[in-house]
C-alpha cells in the first residue's frame, strides 16, 4: 500500500500528534528515514512539537520542523499515531491543504479521517503498523532504531497487554538490523534526569486515593513544573508509575497547561476502559491509555473524571 500512496507524490509532510512521544517521533522520523533511503527522488519534512532530549540520538531528528511555511501545499501528508485532525495542532492546515492524505494510527478512536487509512486499534503501536507497510529487506539501522524506540514506548518494554506475538517478532526483526537494543530502552524509557525524578517524586508524595482505593490520583501545576524546571516532555512515565499501585484500577495524572486547563492522562488494567472517558471529554486513546484536556479547578476535573469511572465500574 506504501507505494501506491507515495506514488506521484514529489514532496511529503510527515506529522504526528501534539506532545509527541515516543511511538509518535518512532513512527514519524523511521518512516522519514525509509522514504529518503528508498526513494531518492521525494523529499520529506517531519512536522512536529518539541521532543524530549533523550530521542536526539535518531537520524534526522535535527531537520524536525516546528513551525509551517505559508503557501505551501504538499503533494502527500501523511499523518502517524493521531487519532483525528485535530491532534495534528499547528501542523493541520498542511494536512487540511495537501493534495492527498494518509493515516496510520492504532488509536481505537480514529474515524479514518484521511484521503487511505490504515488503522488497526489491536497493534501495539503505530511505529508496529509503520514497519508492516515497509520492505523488510530494505529497511536500515537507522530506520530500524526509530520504529523499535516507538515500539518500545508504547508497549511499556513489552510488558503492556498491547503486546501480541507479531509485535514480538517485529521488534526481532528490527534488532537483527544492528540495533543496540538494550541502549534505546536504557537511554528513552528508564533514564530520567535529575529534575524529572524530583517532579516524579512530588507527584507521587501528593498522590492521593479515591474510589475506596480503586483510583490513584495526582496532578502537577505550572508553578511546580517551573519550580523544577520540567517542560511537559520531562512529566513522561509518571502516570505509568501511578499505575503500578497495588489494588488501583484507574491511575489519574494532570499537569496544567494553563491556569486551570488540565492535561489529563489515564492508565487503567481490564476493568475500566479509559478511552471511552477520554472520548466523553474530547479525548481519546486506547482501552487502557488515553487522555484529553479539560477546564477547572484541579479537584473539579477529578470529581468529573472519578463519576465516569463509578459508571463504568458499576455497569
Amino acid at each position: 500500500m506504501l507505494n501506491k500512496v507515495l506514488s506521484g507524490a514529489k514532496e511529503i509532510a510527515i506529522g504526528g500528534h501534539v506532545r509527541p512521544d515516543g511511538d509518535c517521533v518512532g513512527s514519524c522520523m523511521g518512516l522519514r528515514q525509509y522514504i529518503i533511503e528508498n526513494y531518492p527522488d521525494k523529499k520529506v519534512t517531519v512536522y512536529l512539537e518539541e521532543i524530549p532530549d533523550s530521542f536526539q540520538f535518531l537520524k534526522g531528528i535535527e531537520e524536525i520542523r516546528s513551525e509551517i511555511p505559508e503557501n505551501k501545499v504538499y503533494d502527500l501528508f501523511i499523518c502517524l499515531d493521531c487519532g483525528d485532525k485535530g491532534r495534528l495542532g499547528f501542523s493541520a492546515p498542511l494536512f487540511e491543504q495537501a493534495a492527498h492524505t494518509f493515516c496510520v494510527d492504532h488509536h481505537i478512536s480514529n474515524v479514518s479521517f484521511a484521503m487511505d487509512n490504515v488503522i488497526r486499534p489491536d497493534a501495539s503501536s503505530t511505529s508496529e503498523l509503520v514497519y508492516e507497510l515497509l520492505d523488510k529487506k530494505r529497511i536500515s539501522k537507522e530506520t530500524a532504531e526509530a520504529l523499535y524506540l516507538g515500539i518500545v514506548h508504547d508497549t511499556g518494554v513489552f510488558q503492556y497487554s498491547c503486546t501480541s506475538p507479531d509485535t514480538m517478532r517485529a521488534a526481532a526483526v528490527l534488532m537483527e538490523k544492528g540495533i543496540d537494543a538494550p541502549e534505546i530502552i536504557h537511554d528513552t524509557f528508564y533514564e530520567k534526569t535529575y529534575n524529572q525524578n524530583q517532579i516524579l517524586g512530588r507527584a507521587l508524595l501528593e498522590s492521593i486515593l479515591l474510589l475506596d482505593g480503586q483510583c490513584i490520583a495526582t496532578y502537577v501545576r505550572q508553578k511546580e513544573m517551573e519550580f523544577y524546571g520540567v517542560k511537559p516532555k520531562d512529566l513522561e512515565g509518571i502516570v505509568s508509575q501511578l499505575r503500578n499501585t497495588k489494588d488501583t484500577k484507574v491511575a489519574i495524572f494532570m499537569y496544567e497547561l494553563k491556569l486551570n486547563e488540565f492535561k489529563v492522562s489515564l492508565r487503567s488494567n481490564d476493568d475500566v476502559d479509559v478511552s471511552k472517558i477520554a472520548q466523553y471529554f474530547g479525548g481519546g486513546g486506547h482501552k487502557k491509555a488515553a487522555g484529553f484536556t479539560m477546564t477547572g479547578q484541579p479537584f473539579d476535573v477529578l470529581n468529573n473524571v472519578s463519576a465516569q469511572i463509578v459508571a463504568q465500574l458499576e455497569e
